[in-house]
């Protein structure tokens, strides 16, 4: 088969089409015919020599696909060759075959096209476990998500209004601002214009939000902590603002408040089979009945995955980019 290939670390230009060997899928697991995958940040990041996959797990880029399932692995029940499937990958994606742990595929949701549905598994996995799973966003409380026009955002919002919740969102542009408000969001902060903490509490009276989910990291940290309710809980789920930042304990104990932060592609399998199986029971539903839906900005030819990349980079996108295989 062929796959996208990172033979040195570097820019897109690094990411290589080349012919490799064939996944043969392990007990347990399914051999899936890709059909599409999605750009995720943490491609950027192994491209660029910082974000190795986790030991034994495919060298490629790619944490999500959708496609059909062409072989099963020795002791897999509950699929059937041929099914069409999305799948949260540990890596290996961006390729034309992928072996799959049978606990990471999802059926592709009634009334959707196959292709659409690669733009699923990371982002329902990451929000579901994050907002709903760890910091129990409730009906009647608050969310604040910054980045709201990403594929994580557009989803979070999503969902968060499924369930009742108030959804503020950040972005850096109008454009990407009014999509959110089209999505649902009550309140738009362009953070390039507004001081976003003091925005999350003039549309609370005062109050603050109740779940934070942050794509930023160090550079937000003290304005997060001052944007939370009494309660709150932020949750950090990247680290595009740096890895390191000052916390006032102070502050954080004054709002009874928690952090947590998380990644999804190096938990074990155990764990993403638990997040998968509570995706598919809690979200599946709202996509088969139209309350929500997966956005996606464009579709590129897989062999072009370095185009891909620069979209990403560059951040003009909303939603997300796919790859055609």
């Amino acid at each position: 088969m062929y796959a996208v290939t990172i033979p040195e670390p570097g820019g897109p230009e690094a990411l290589v089409w080349a012919e490799v060997p064939d996944p043969v899928p392990a007990p347990g697991e399914v051999l899936v015919e890709v059909a599409a995958a999605a750009v995720n940040r943490a491609d950027l990041l192994q491209r660029q020599g910082f974000y190795d996959p986790p030991p034994g797990t495919s060298p490629y880029p790619g944490l999500e696909v959708s496609g059909r399932i062409t072989a099963l692995g020795e002791g897999t029940t509950g699929w059937e060759v041929g099914q069409e499937v999305c799948a949260l990958l540990s890596g290996g994606g961006y390729a034309q075959q992928v072996a799959v742990p049978a606990g990471q595929l999802l059926p592709v949701p009634a009334g959707m096209d196959l292709v659409t549905a690669a733009a699923l598994p990371e982002v329902a996995a990451t929000v579901w476990s994050n907002v709903f799973m760890i910091a129990h966003l409730r009906p009647g409380e608050t969310l604040l998500i910054h980045g709201g026009a990403s594929g994580i955002g557009t989803m979070a919002i999503q969902l968060a209004k499924a369930i009742g919740a108030r959804v503020i969102v950040t972005a850096g542009s109008p454009a990407k601002l009014e999509r959110c408000r089209d999505l649902g969001a009550d309140v738009l902060i362009d953070y390039h214009e507004q001081d976003f903490a003091d925005e999350v509490l003039k549309a609370t009276d005062g109050v603050g939000a109740d779940v934070i989910l942050d794509i930023i990291g160090a550079k937000y940290l003290g304005k997060n902590i001052a944007a939370l309710a009494v309660g709150g809980r932020l949750a950090v789920i990247g680290l595009q603002g740096g890895v390191k930042g000052q916390l006032n304990l102070g502050a954080l104990m004054a709002k009874r408040a928690a952090v947590t932060a998380t990644t999804l592609r190096a938990r074990p399998a155990g764990e993403k089979a638990a997040i998968v199986a509570a995706v598919r029971e809690h979200v599946w539903p709202l996509l088969e009945n139209g309350t929500i839906r997966p956005v996606v900005d464009r579709a590129i030819p897989l062999d072009q995955a370095a185009e891909a990349h620069r979209v990403v980079e560059a951040s003009d996108h909303i939603g997300k980019v796919l790859l055609l295989a």
